[in-house]
Formats: C-alpha cells, sequence, structure tokens
C-alpha cells in the first residue's frame, strides 16, 4: 500500500510550499502528484521552482499543467499577447513573466493538460488542473457540466484544481477530488491546502491537509520584492487572501470590470483602470 502527496495551486508561494513539503516528507512520503499553477502572483518565483526541480530529480513525480502555464507559453510565442505591454492590473502576470528561466517555459510547455496515472494494484487516477477538457474549466459542485464531465470520464478517480476549494465532488461511484491550493487557498482559514491518496488495496482515500505557515515572511517578500508597487491591487487582493482565506482574485477582477463597464460601457480584464481597482477592493475587502 502507497501514499501519495497531491499539490495543486502553488502559485509561487514558496513559503507556504515549504511548509506543505516539509510535513509530507516527514511522514516519509516520496510519491507527488502536481496539478498546475506553479507560478503566479508571489515573489521570487524561482525559489519554486528550485524546489520543483529537486523534487523531480528526488522523487517519483507526476506534472500537469495549469492554466497559469498556458499565459506562459502563450505569451512566449504570442508577440500581439494582450498583457504584453502591461500596466497596473496584468504588474504581477509580468514579474512572474520576466522571472522565469528559458528552462522554466521549457518544463511547462512539455507538461500534458491531462493524465491517466496507474500504480499498481490501484485503481487508476485521473490528473488534470481544471477539467479533463480544459485546464481553466472549473469543476465545482452541484453543477450540471461537472456531472457531464464525471460522467464521460472512465476513471472513478478524478484529481481536479483551479478553484483552489479542497472537497470531493460524487456523482455515481466517481469521486472529483479537489486538494485545495498550497499558495492560496479559498475558505481555507489562511492556510495551505494539500492532500494525501491512501491506497486501500484497489481504492483510493483522501486525506485533507490544512496548515499554518509564515505569512508575514511572505507579505515582507511581496513588499521587498517590488511587486506590491508593480501590482498593488492584486498584491492587496493577495494578502488579504492569504491572512483570511476570502474573497478570491478573479471575484475583485470581476467586480472592478463591471464598475468600469456600467461607466464607460465596456471593459478589458487586462486593463482595469486604477478608479475601478479602488472601488471594487474598498467594497470587496473594506480596504481603501
Amino acid at each position: 500500500m502507497m501514499d501519495i502527496a497531491v499539490f495543486s495551486d502553488i502559485h509561487g508561494n514558496h513559503v507556504a510550499f515549504r511548509a506543505c513539503l516539509d510535513y509530507v516528507l516527514s511522514h516519509d512520503i516520496t510519491t507527488f502528484i502536481f496539478l498546475g499553477d506553479y507560478l503566479g502572483e508571489f515573489a521570487y518565483p524561482q525559489k519554486t521552482m528550485e524546489m520543483i526541480y529537486e523534487l523531480k530529480e528526488k522523487y517519483n513525480c507526476y506534472f500537469i499543467r495549469g492554466n497559469k502555464e498556458d499565459y506562459w507559453i502563450n505569451c512566449k510565442y504570442d508577440n500581439n499577447c494582450e498583457w504584453k505591454d502591461g500596466n497596473l492590473t496584468v504588474g504581477a502576470m509580468l514579474y512572474c513573466y520576466a522571472n522565469q528561466t528559458e528552462e522554466d517555459r521549457d518544463f511547462f510547455e512539455g507538461l500534458p493538460h491531462c493524465k491517466e496515472i496507474v500504480f499498481e494494484g490501484a485503481g487508476p487516477l485521473l490528473a488534470c488542473h481544471g477539467s479533463p477538457n480544459r485546464s481553466n474549466e472549473k469543476m465545482l459542485p452541484d453543477d450540471e457540466r461537472t456531472r457531464q464531465i464525471m460522467e464521460k470520464c472512465e476513471q472513478k478517480y478524478i484529481l481536479c484544481g483551479h478553484t483552489h476549494l479542497q472537497g470531493i465532488i460524487r456523482w455515481g461511484d466517481k469521486m472529483a477530488i479537489n486538494p485545495g491550493a498550497v499558495g492560496v487557498a479559498l475558505h481555507g482559514g489562511g492556510k495551505a491546502q494539500f492532500m494525501i491518496l491512501h491506497q486501500k488495496g484497489q481504492e483510493w482515500e483522501p486525506e485533507f491537509i490544512s496548515i499554518d505557515y509564515d505569512k508575514e515572511k511572505v507579505t515582507a517578500e511581496l513588499d521587498m520584492s517590488g511587486l506590491t508597487e508593480e501590482a498593488p491591487y492584486w498584491t492587496a487582493v493577495t494578502k488579504h487572501l492569504i491572512l483570511t482565506g476570502e474573497v478570491a482574485h478573479g471575484s475583485v477582477l470581476v467586480r472592478a470590470m463591471c464598475l468600469c463597464e456600467e461607466e464607460t460601457g465596456s471593459s478589458n480584464w487586462y486593463d482595469v483602470p486604477d478608479k475601478y481597482w479602488k472601488q471594487a477592493i474598498a467594497e470587496m475587502l473594506g480596504e481603501a
């Protein structure tokens, strides 16, 4: 019988990632499944990538590409990439891209969007980031689309991330299992989340883990790295989210876009004027 550590949505939060790894390695687990979104809105992306490469060399690792990796690959090849020109809305993405190496992008490009993983004596696992169909498709509870996806899957166990919501979705005898987010867990009380899959004969039993980490160090690095200046609004949401576990980046962005569209008649996600960001943050985070 074996145990497998499953991580998703690290988003470059190397401090949280290190805390999760220390826990896993202290339990003598040496097989890892990563469900994508390795980098995102945190300082010093190379610290996360160095840990990824070290694990890849030492242990049995399986890696899936997330929607963040799709962003980096698209930016690499598309000279007309919408967010390349840069502004405060996309400052975190530009910072992350600028602090990647060609080795990183080659690594991301070589990853599958979906993969069946089979271990001897146990039922197969279908690993993806969003859904088996698309890296940016959310598998949500009580959602008809999620049920349709699960019905089409041959595998009983579907491992998925992207929503940053830890838990299990059941449909018939199938399970879509989300380990939560290492870097920016939603509704997780400000803790880092992952899971351990325990093999029980042919079956797999998930154990959900939530652990605390040094958030003061994380917020200090956001300031020291220059990210707070390059992406003040996105970073404000990041700080709030890691402390409280509430209010996703996407929710604040959508509100800012709605405010912009109400007043101007149009809005682009990659270029939201400062005034609408400030208003959305004041409304949703209670911060001026």
